[in-house]
């Protein structure tokens, strides 16, 4: 089936199986920095912005995206970088794997909130599991780039 969309701003055209997720689409068309870490709309690693708002790929059946703006890590890249350079410097950053949708979900929470509380982070980074921190230092560097950039 022919899917249109735009990813990370740029109109494509794709063929895809009636019945494939986008998580795997994505993977399949070299778009790499999607994670897939549990297939089951559980971790996070799959995080994309569709329309501005974020979901697990894993969960959403490519099709479902006919017309709409996705953007992955690449489409926003200067700031996942910055994001990235905060959890460096908390210790938010062990393996990585779970960096991308992390910074997804920073970006989407930036435009969400202006000044969020630290139960509002929580709540919305909740779907992001990292396996090697004890997210206190993901909560530090989240809100240290938050002030950073004036949020």
């Amino acid at each position: 089936m022919k899917l249109e969309f735009y990813l990370n701003n740029t109109k494509v055209v794709w063929d895809v199986e009636p019945d494939e997720y986008l998580s795997h689409a994505l993977r399949r068309h070299g778009i790499l920095s999607i994670r897939i870490g549990c297939d089951e709309t559980v971790c996070g690693s799959c995080t994309v912005l569709i329309d501005e708002k974020p979901f697990l790929s894993c969960g959403v059946l490519a099709m479902k995206v006919e017309g709409k703006h996705v953007t992955t890590v690449e489409g926003i890249q200067d700031e996942a970088n910055r994001i990235a350079d905060f959890f460096a410097e908390e210790g938010a950053d062990q393996c990585s794997f779970c960096g991308v949708g992390f910074a997804l979900i920073i970006h989407a929470l930036k435009h969400e909130y202006k000044n969020p509380t630290d139960e509002e982070i929580r709540d919305f980074i909740v779907g992001n599991m990292c396996r090697c921190t004890g997210y206190q230092s993901q909560l530090k560097a989240i809100k240290a780039y938050l002030a950073a950039e004036g949020k």
